[in-house]
């Protein structure tokens, strides 16, 4: 179950978030996309299963029960994952969680259900993800990629660290 928002993870949050905000005005924001010509449903057979060489964790979490409806349950979530080199971040959908993804260093590759080639990830990229989209990511530099992860996890997600 997603945890609260407590006070005591406030100065983290907000620093966690000025780190964003300084990345982004000095970095341009542009992530690798698919080529055009290598967009096609189904393109991508699923990939590793299970995470490996990469820690997850929860900086901040808002329980958005409080708003009532389709919100019952949900959390919204901010993580900061470490892909290893070699590390994977496994096969996942996010037809029901979207996210917004910041590389904050390293490179990462990732392996789209709808594109037929890897697509190459670098520090500064933001990459959205929503949809009829699943995918895995694996590192396959020879340093850590520093990933952070905003995202709305839906009331059916009862594990904190979904991928």
């Amino acid at each position: 179950m997603p945890q609260k928002f407590t006070a005591g993870r406030l100065p983290l949050a907000l620093a966690t978030l000025g780190l964003f905000a300084s990345t982004l005005a000095t970095v341009p924001a542009l992530a690798g996309e698919c080529p055009a010509d290598q967009v096609a449903a189904g393109a991508m057979a699923p990939g590793a299963t299970a995470p490996d060489g990469v820690t997850d964790d929860v900086l901040a979490s808002i329980d958005l029960s409080s708003r009532g409806g389709d919100w019952k349950g949900s959390a919204l979530r901010f993580r900061k994952l470490v892909v290893q080199p070699g590390g994977v971040v496994p096969w996942h959908s996010h037809e029901a969680r979207p996210a917004n993804i910041l590389i904050l260093e390293g490179t990462i590759t990732e392996y789209r259900s709808n594109c037929k080639v890897p697509i190459e990830h670098k520090a500064g990229e933001v990459t959205a993800e929503f949809g009829e989209l699943a995918h895995w990511w694996k590192n396959n530099g020879s340093k850590p990629a520093v990933l952070y992860s905003a995202d709305i996890l839906p009331p059916m997600s009862k594990d904190d660290h979904a991928m």
